[in-house]
């Protein structure tokens, strides 16, 4: 990897130590450059030059790619709740039927469940062990009435990683669906949804997919498209073209039947350009990097007396980091690191919580420690 080609595509890198890819990263140069590409061409020509619904077929064909999965599986939402709305609201439930969650859980992967015990549902909260969802409370959990299985990919408070090759090995043994928020992992961690099993999942592009808000991704297994029902058809999710006469309910056998009106086109050129970014890179050198980063931060707190919350296993670490200090006040120091050091962390349920990609550098990650005062 050469770091300064890489950095030289993100312009923030002149102005911030920017450490906060889990809360709204910066746009990438490619993604910026498309945003822009598409409204000068969008301006000058309207749709008459462009084939943008072809373009954006090409950017589904990456989304896939990063998945392993098949390009008719995946489509774009606005963003991750969207997507996890299509699997609560289409799901044929039955009074009875249970979702298994847990308690470190985003809001946005509790309140599309939580919504469900209106018509009957039931929703078991598995909770944490020391930062960790334990496996076999998991396991416990699952009854001859669950459906689906609801976890996050990475932990947004934390950092704590889900070993979904695990999970989604037991969800198939048991009959029950694996449902995975993903943003806090796609386009750092590689995700293969057929080596894990993964029925479902959904991921916005404006954490580590380093694009823009309003435009994810939501996949699912091409066994179940036929038998998730859309909450929100429109035209766009039909077989028939809408200048059709003919007004049949028929729905698009792929993905698409997801799709209710016109897409989001800006916001996913910027996320496809973002996506090819990472593809070329390599999604496993991305990994590697921020590992490489994550272990020094660590590192670096502890030899400060700093708390880490983050697990760091093999299988549970992630790129995040959150790290405490009960002789601090970590909302002034947070201010105090932007204004004076211009380095930017993030400060999560009374913790700093820290999160480099794969082009910040060790020199950043020494800064941020340096700047830390000792506990």
């Amino acid at each position: 990897m050469q770091i300064e080609e890489i950095r030289a595509k993100f312009p923030i890198t002149r102005r911030y130590n920017f450490l906060d890819h889990a809360g709204v990263s910066p746009l990438s140069g490619p993604a910026a450059e498309a945003f822009i590409d598409f409204a000068r061409e969008h301006s000058e020509s309207a749709y008459l030059e462009t084939s943008y619904y072809r373009l954006i077929d090409r950017i589904r064909q990456d989304a896939a790619r990063l998945l392993n999965a098949h390009a008719d599986e995946v489509t774009f939402v606005k963003n991750t709740c969207e997507g996890l709305n299509y699997v609560a609201n289409g799901i044929p439930w039955i009074t009875g039927d249970n979702v298994v969650s847990n308690a470190m859980e985003f809001p946005a992967n509790v309140y599309p469940w939580m919504n469900l015990e209106r018509r009957g549902v039931i929703v078991k909260t598995v909770p944490e062990e020391d930062g960790r969802i334990p496996f076999d409370r998991l396991a416990v959990a699952i009854d001859r009435r669950t459906r689906v299985v609801a976890i996050s990919a990475v932990q947004w408070s934390n950092g704590f990683r889900t070993d979904l090759t695990r999970l989604g090995e037991l969800c198939k043994d048991k009959g029950v669906l694996l449902c995975v928020d993903a943003i806090q992992a796609l386009g750092v961690h590689p995700i293969d949804v057929r080596a894990m099993n993964i029925d479902f999942l959904a991921a916005d592009g404006h954490k580590w997919l380093l694009g823009p808000d309003g435009a994810g991704l939501f996949y699912c297994r091409r066994e179940l498209i036929g038998h998730l029902h859309p909450s929100e058809p429109g035209y766009l999710c039909m077989k028939h073209d809408f200048d059709s006469r003919e007004r049949k309910f028929d729905l698009r056998d792929d993905a698409r039947r997801f799709d209710s009106g016109a897409y989001n086109v800006a916001g996913i050129f910027a996320l496809g350009a973002s996506l090819r970014m990472l593809l070329e890179t390599g999604i496993e050198e991305v990994q590697r990097r921020v590992k490489q980063l994550t272990d020094q931060l660590v590192e670096g707190l502890r030899r400060k007396d700093w708390r880490v919350y983050s697990p760091r296993t093999p299988s549970e670490w992630s790129g995040i980091v959150a790290f405490a200090s009960d002789k601090h006040d970590l909302l002034a120091l947070q201010k105090h690191l932007r204004e004076e050091f211009k380095i930017v962390v993030a400060r999560r349920l009374g913790r700093l919580r820290a999160s480099p990609h794969f082009y910040n550098t060790s020199e950043e990650i020494d800064q941020l420690v340096t700047a830390l005062p000792a506990h």
